[in-house]
C-alpha cells in the first residue's frame, strides 16, 4: 500500500524539483538558515534531517550517499565533522521552520528554515 507517499510537486518537473531541493539542502547546511516559501520549506525539512542522520552514521557508505545529494565536498565535510558532532545526542528534528509572513509581490507565505541549535533572533527594538 502506498498511503501517504504523495510527493509535494511544487509546480515543477521531477528533475527541477530534485535539483532545487538539493541546492536548498546544500545552502541550509552551509549557512545554517535560509529563507524560502513555506511549501518548499516543508519539502526541504525531511531531506535535511536525512542528511544529518547519514552524517551521524559516519561510515563511507553514508558519506557516498550524502555526496550523491549534496555534491559539494566542502559542505559534506562540514556535515560529517561539525554537524554530526553537534547533533550526536539528538535523535531527530534537526531543522525548524519559522513562519515569517507573506511576500509583498505575490503574497506567498515565507518561512525561515534553520538548524535547531541556532538561537532565534529577536526583533530589533522599536525606533531602530
Amino acid at each position: 500500500m502506498r498511503h501517504g507517499k504523495r510527493v509535494p510537486k511544487l509546480g515543477r518537473t521531477a528533475a527541477h524539483r530534485k535539483a532545487m531541493l538539493r541546492n536548498q539542502v546544500t545552502d541550509l547546511l552551509r549557512h545554517g538558515r535560509i529563507k524560502t516559501t513555506l511549501p518548499k520549506a516543508k519539502a526541504l525539512k525531511p531531506m535535511a534531517d536525512k542528511m544529518i542522520t547519514l552524517a551521524k552514521r559516519g561510515d563511507l557508505a553514508a558519506r557516498r550517499q550524502a555526496l550523491a545529494v549534496i555534491r559539494d565536498k566542502g559542505v559534506v565535510h562540514k556535515l560529517f565533522t561539525e554537524l554530526a558532532e553537534r547533533y550526536r545526542d539528538r535523535t531527530g528534528g534537526y531543522v525548524r521552520i519559522l513562519k515569517l509572513g507573506y511576500r509583498r509581490g505575490d503574497s506567498a507565505s515565507i518561512a525561515l528554515v534553520e538548524m535547531v541549535d541556532t538561537p532565534v533572533r529577536e526583533a530589533p527594538p522599536e525606533g531602530e
